[in-house]
């Protein structure tokens, strides 16, 4: 009976191909796209979990502002894990990582940079549950000068010899030599500290590197602090008693913790370790990825309903000869899973195909091998229990056709069954305006980010650093590279050239955090942190930064002084309505006095997704980057990377053994917006094909609609009725329906949007016409769809009609 059942499906299935392409295409997009959503969604949730990971906290500091705290830095205190696991017995251990970011290693005469990696307590492994493919994990990381390597780095640095018992130099020549003591087994990219190399944290106190750190305990907090809990001990009451745990010399801070697991989507502070994932992000992806599938599931059932008719008559039939219901249902669901089967099959090729271009589109490694296919379980079983649901309403509506009427011709569809199909169009345009809307607001806003002056021109500058590796004496190296500077302003192509530590798009890094600035009028001000950064007087002419009030740094001999410049939002936090108020005033901190030389306009550092900080910067040499702006005769590429060459060449003169990097400051500071960018493309894709998916259920409901009124039509037109007039007929109800959804479409996006530009300081506005436009485009494709079919309707022999049965 099954084999028979499945040769008359698989005929009916050949027979009619217009309606099982559509059918199939449908489904099969939507499952390609579900499974390519939920796989990032899946990856992004992933972050940070492993065997235990449930029971390691990240502590951070929290920052007392306006009489509450509010999430402060990411970092902790050198003492801060030591302090909190002798404080409480629940915390079994701790780990501490002092980030070593773009760091140069040399093996022999062989450079090797861009490398990050961290000083680690030898509890690292045992808190993240990590292995070593060589090496003994309980004395890798305990004697000083030990460095563990993941197995890509010894690959490099070593090739295919053992790399164990080498030894390696970081920063530079006159390092101590480092002994490689383990390789990693694995490294996970799908975690919030990502490492190319650990340090033994018994280094810190010996390594002239960090001489000045050495005495620092309570007042320098530049250390990641993780913290392994008893199984069996409550984390929320844990968190209320760290909070209420007061620190002598810290009135101001206080210790929080947060899951491990929450960190990559929860957590956006300051100084975190890389830019973190977005769980609203995630969570409107996982919207789209369901809204796709019930669409192609509902496609399928509108189209199945349309093609009921046609069946009424094979339906009455198989009941005169001796069918029963259960039989008509199980031929009807047989034919669902084979057209299902084959949709999947179709989907997973497709899959396969696009993951690699997906992965390189989104910036992700994201695989199908067997853990992956374990953990989508739930998915797969999601994506049969619906093919299933989808297949069971039209069978049912199928087997229950009586043969009388079926074999007379007078199947006409109840008016519940009506009612429920216009639900089901209704609600797939309801979903497809409001992604419609949701991506005009989308693209909206990221243009309204990439067009927003920022106070900074970046255009035409970039930022040249590297790593001298030699012996080079410091007073040396800085007259070299004040040569160097002096040489590069000789360039017919450089516009200018100044030093900085940092730069707007920079983010933290690099910046400068202070708090108890005692400002002009005596006030201690204890209940904010403010960012500063180092500059040379050059700086504000390069960067076209626009002076308020007061005037830049005067140029010294010694290349520094106790002068500063701030930015408006400082001067208002210090109560100062007039700029010109400001200028000559003294503030204090670092034990010094800072004379205000001049107060520059507010301009956004961290970029618009951000409200602007209060912010000083400061004079001094600076040997961290230097920034070279080209003027407008090199603006295509080949021009810019022969400028590039040749001061590459002149760095290479004077700093024989170094490594030279550089950067453009417009991409650096446009790549901020590089996952907006994304989530908005894929917003677009993933609606436009939403909007495919739903024209198709709209053609079936179309088709259903002409096939039931043909020889309504066909009287119509005998009577003198124009092709005009039976278009209206036949489309006023669709438009009726796109505007039933359209009405409900506008809250619903209007609330999602809003919660989605929640995530920006800077966001543009919601304007009617993105509602008009999304309406209007929804209408349109829509009538494009019923009018198609409706035409051929209309335009059908009434006498065929009228002739039929």
């Amino acid at each position: 009976m099954y084999k028979l059942f499945l040769k008359i499906a698989t005929r009916y299935l050949l027979k009619n191909k217009l309606y099982s392409f559509i059918n199939i295409f449908g489904l099969a997009i939507g499952i390609v796209s579900f499974v390519l959503i939920m796989l990032y969604v899946n990856y992004e949730y992933s972050y940070d979990t492993f065997e235990g990971s449930k029971d390691v906290q990240r502590v951070y500091m929290d920052y007392l502002e306006g009489g509450k705290y509010v999430p402060g830095d990411a970092n902790t205190y050198i003492v801060s894990g030591p302090t909190l696991k002798e404080e409480f017995p629940e915390i079994l251990d701790f780990v501490r990582l002092r980030r070593l970011s773009e760091i140069v290693l040399i093996q022999g005469n062989t450079i090797f940079d861009q490398n990050t990696g961290s000083l680690a307590d030898p509890s690292y492994f045992e808190i993240f549950n990590r292995d070593l493919s060589k090496g003994d994990i309980s004395k890798a990381l305990s004697e000083p000068y030990s460095i563990v390597l993941t197995k890509p780095l010894a690959k490099k640095v070593f090739g295919d010899n053992d790399p164990m018992g080498k030894t390696l130099k970081i920063f530079d020549g006159r390092s101590p030599s480092f002994k490689v003591t383990g390789v990693l087994k694995d490294n996970p990219r799908n975690t919030h500290m990502k490492n190319d190399f650990l340090v033994s944290f018994a280094s810190f106190y010996s390594w002239e590197s960090f001489k000045g750190d050495w005495d620092f305990t309570w007042n320098q907090n530049m250390y990641f602090t993780y913290l392994k809990l008893d199984p069996m001990a409550d984390a929320n009451g844990l968190k209320e008693k760290i909070m209420g745990f007061k620190v002598e010399g810290l009135p101001n801070e206080r210790h929080n913790i947060e899951p491990l697991e929450a960190i990559h989507l929860h957590s956006d502070k300051p100084y975190e370790a890389e830019a973190n994932g977005s769980a609203r992000r995630v969570q409107f992806l996982m919207a789209i990825a369901l809204i796709i599938i019930v669409l192609s599931w509902l496609n399928y059932v509108n189209l199945s309903m349309a093609k009921s008719l046609e069946r009424a008559k094979e339906t009455g039939i198989r009941k005169v000869a001796g069918a029963q219901k259960p039989q008509i249902v199980l031929q009807s669901l047989l034919e669902s899973l084979l057209l299902n089967f084959i949709a999947i099959t179709i989907a997973a090729v497709i899959i396969l195909i696009v993951l690699p271009l997906f992965n390189s589109y989104i910036g992700k490694e994201l695989t199908l091998d067997f853990s992956t296919i374990m953990a989508f379980l739930p998915i797969i079983g999601f994506i049969l229990m619906g093919t299933v649901v989808s297949g069971i309403y039209p069978a049912f509506v199928l087997s229950n056709y009586t043969p009388a009427r079926a074999l007379k011709g007078k199947i006409r569809t109840p008016k519940n069954g009506l009612t429920i199909r216009k639900a089901l169009i209704t609600g797939q345009f309801l979903a497809t305006i409001v992604l419609l809307m949701g991506t005009i607001v989308v693209t909206k806003q990221i243009k309204f980010l990439q067009d927003q002056p920022i106070g900074a021109d970046l255009d035409q500058v970039v930022a040249f650093n590297g790593q001298v590796l030699n012996t080079m004496p410091d007073s040396l190296f800085v007259n070299k590279l004040i040569t160097f500077k002096n040489e590069l302003d000789n360039f017919s192509f450089v516009e200018g050239t100044a030093g900085a530590r940092t730069y707007p798009g920079g983010g933290y890094d690099n910046l400068n955090s202070s708090a108890g600035i005692t400002f002009p009028d005596g006030t201690r001000d204890n209940t904010r942190i403010t960012y500063n950064y180092s500059v040379d007087p050059a700086y504000f002419e390069l960067m076209q930064l626009e002076f308020v009030a007061g005037e830049p740094f005067k140029e010294t001999t010694n290349g520094r002084s106790n002068d500063i410049v701030m930015n408006e939002k400082f001067v208002r936090h210090m109560g100062i309505s007039k700029m010109e108020d400001a200028v000559g005033k003294i503030v204090k901190f670092g034990g010094q006095d800072w004379i205000i030389s001049g107060v520059i306009k507010d301009y956004h550092h961290f970029g618009l997704k951000t409200g602007i900080e209060p912010m000083m910067l400061m004079y001094e040499s600076n040997r961290d980057n230097l920034l070279v702006r080209f003027n407008k005769n090199v603006s295509s590429t080949s021009s810019m990377t022969e400028a590039i060459g040749q001061i590459k060449d002149k760095w290479a003169a004077l700093f024989p053994q170094s490594t030279f990097d550089y950067t453009f400051l417009d991409q650096k500071f446009e790549a901020q917006y590089n996952e907006d960018r994304a989530f908005g493309a894929a917003f677009q894709i993933f609606t436009i094909l939403a909007m495919l998916i739903a024209c198709m259920g709209l053609f079936g409901l179309t088709s259903y609609t002409c096939v039931q009124r043909k020889k309504e039509i066909g009287i119509r037109k005998v009577n003198g009725a124009t092709i005009g007039q039976i278009l209206s007929l036949l489309n006023k109800d669709f438009v009726k329906w796109v505007g039933l959804a359209f009405v409900m479409a506008v809250p619903i996006s209007w609330y999602a949007m809003n919660q989605w530009l929640e995530g920006f300081a800077y966001k543009t506005s919601i304007s009617w016409w993105i509602f008009a436009l999304a309406g209007l485009t929804a209408l349109t494709i829509a009538l494009i769809t019923v009018s198609w079919q409706s035409f051929q309707a209309a335009m059908a022999n009434p006498v065929d009609a009228l002739k039929d049965e």
